[in-house]
């Protein structure tokens, strides 16, 4: 849902799959994330290290992160410790058939963001690396068409696994083919939805419980769908990653539970700079303004 991401349909036979993932790559927001773009200024990151470990972030028992595995990712230091969590998330006491919680940002005071990335189009090894060096909590919302695609689900099997402890990234639903839901019947928006819970149940284990509409679109027909697809909550987003910097919903730098959306990207659709780049760049940011990273699924 970023500028990146222009509209695009499933492709009818494995071979048209490349064209698929350029045309997805485009960007994935229209109406849904910020306005302006803040001025870019961030360094470019150094080039991916070979095998490093680290250990996780603090909270729930983890032990501090390794400075030197973020040193070797081009990153100064490790961000701050997260905040303890809240006692009660946002989606605790819902009852099955309750209208799923409309999320933009986390209501909190702390100064802590939240990363989402979208749609899988992008399977950079180096990702899967860095995200276990760096211990990196994140969410994934993907779409069906370009997740399957080269090597699959089993990439965000092993990003959904890199916090290690027994801690696990999210993974969580993007549709099937990425449209605009507002343009689509009602019976067509629940088969987009419902069609990928399924999947990724099947894959995964579990039911997702959160669900981003492509674009940052939906309408009444679109939360009734998820509603009987059972998500609990629909992520849209106040700051959105750029290739060097973000852009804000509002004013010009992050505020207090911002959720950052952020694209499986490789150097193709970022003009030569890798995933993993933009993602020290993205963490950078969040650093230079004085925020730490804190894990989604605790408070949703």
């Amino acid at each position: 849902m970023s500028p990146f991401f222009s509209g695009r349909r499933r492709a009818a036979a494995a071979a048209a799959a490349g064209s698929v993932v350029l045309t997805l790559i485009a960007g994935c927001s229209s109406t849904g994330s910020g306005s302006a773009a803040r001025p870019s200024g961030s360094p470019s990151a150094s080039s991916a290290p070979s095998a490093a470990t680290g250990t996780p972030h603090p909270g729930k028992g983890e032990s501090a992160p390794d400075a030197a595995a973020y040193r070797r990712w081009g990153l100064e230091r490790p961000p701050a410790a997260p905040p303890a969590p809240p006692a009660k998330k946002i989606t605790d006491g819902m009852r099955d058939g309750d209208a799923p919680k409309i999320v933009r940002r986390i209501p909190t005071q702390d100064k802590v963001v939240f990363l989402t990335f979208d749609d899988g189009a992008e399977k950079d090894p180096q990702f899967v690396r860095m995200a276990k060096d760096l211990k990196l909590p994140f969410t994934m919302f993907l779409t069906d068409s370009v997740a399957r695609t080269g090597q699959g689900y089993g990439y965000f099997e092993q990003l959904r696994d890199a916090p290690g402890g027994g801690v696990r990234n999210g993974v969580d639903n993007h549709t099937i083919d990425h449209p605009n839901l507002r343009t689509l019947s009602a019976e067509a928006q629940k088969k987009e939805i419902c069609t990928q819970q399924e999947t990724l149940q099947k894959r995964f284990g579990e039911r997702p419980a959160l669900f981003r509409p492509p674009y940052g679109n939906y309408n009444d027909a679109t939360l009734a769908a998820a509603r009987a697809c059972g998500v609990r909550a629909v992520v849209l987003w106040e700051a959105t990653m750029q290739i060097n910097d973000m852009r804000y919903a509002e004013g010009d730098g992050l505020r207090p539970g911002d959720i950052v959306l952020a694209h499986f990207r490789g150097p193709q659709e970022l003009k030569g700079t890798t995933m993993t780049q933009m993602v020290t760049n993205m963490l950078r940011s969040i650093e230079r303004q004085g925020y730490t990273v804190g894990r989604l699924e605790d408070y949703l």
